[in-house]
């Protein structure tokens, strides 16, 4: 909780009270020509638990031990960025995967020759923390929801040092007719632990972008499991449906108001 109170030599400022409204650094007064001790000692703070995230190893056991009491048969593969140091330097290797991990998913397949309609990877990213947290209570609110649609699940992939592009290649390799990545996002100073969903219909190795659908921010300060599980259960019907995804697939859900009623148009231009 922020102190509207100014530190004691600090100059007081006006906008302090839009504090409570965002977590953004904002308002937060002077020293003189600085800023107040607090206020700094908050930034360096923030920075650390950045770059902790950052570095902090993926509990693979844990996650897989979660996995496999949901049912979900979870394998543990492993990108070509050998370690962290590598990962970091070299993206181009977290987006692909080790020979070893291939070679299973290939065996996987020929016993399992149908196929999926879905595959769900999890991957370390930039923040292992965000999937530590996140990644369990995210897929059992997944579960709930597409249930009643009747779609095939592969195994869950975990995958350590991960990119988002590796969840392509995981998805060809078993035959799957979609996918969707749980990858932790780039630490921010006010989230460290900020879950990133990205989702493929027809996953191929080479796809850009272009061809993918984000659902950004999935921590409990940020957007809820449950509305994430709605946005992506939405495009993923819709990308059955029109059988694509992308910048050509708009995320158009509606979500009632405390009035009942659903918000139409851009409130920024609608009377």
């Amino acid at each position: 909780m922020h102190d509207d109170k100014a530190p004691s030599g600090a100059i007081d400022n006006p906008w302090k009270k839009l504090r409570r409204l965002t977590p953004a650094r904002i308002a937060l007064g002077r020293a003189g020509t600085s800023l107040p001790t607090g206020a700094q000692l908050d930034f360096q703070f923030a920075h650390a638990q950045a770059r902790d995230a950052v570095h902090l190893p993926l509990e693979t056991e844990a996650l897989r031990g979660g996995l496999a009491e949901r049912g979900l048969r979870p394998l543990l593969l492993h990108s070509a960025a050998a370690d962290r140091h590598t990962y970091l330097q070299r993206p181009d290797l977290g987006r692909r995967l080790d020979a070893p991990s291939v070679e299973f998913l290939r065996r996987h397949r020929a016993e399992h020759a149908q196929g999926y309609d879905l595959a769900i990877v999890i991957a370390d990213g930039l923040s292992a923390l965000a999937i530590q947290r996140h990644a369990l209570a995210f897929v059992d609110r997944l579960r709930e929801q597409m249930v009643e649609d009747g779609w095939s699940l592969a195994p869950v992939c975990v995958v350590r040092q991960g990119r988002v592009a590796v969840a392509d290649e995981v998805a060809e390799l078993l035959g799957a007719k979609m996918v969707v990545i749980l990858i932790g996002e780039r630490p921010g100073l006010s989230s460290p632990d900020s879950l990133g969903l990205y989702f493929t219909y027809a996953p191929k190795v080479g796809l850009t972008d272009a061809f993918r659908n984000c659902i950004s921010n999935v921590r409990l300060e940020g957007l809820s499991y449950g509305m994430a599980a709605f946005r992506l259960l939405y495009l993923m019907r819709e990308a059955c449906r029109r059988k694509l995804s992308g910048v050509s697939l708009k995320d158009e859900t509606e979500v009632a108001t405390l009035d009942g009623t659903a918000p139409s148009g851009n409130f920024l231009i609608t009377g």
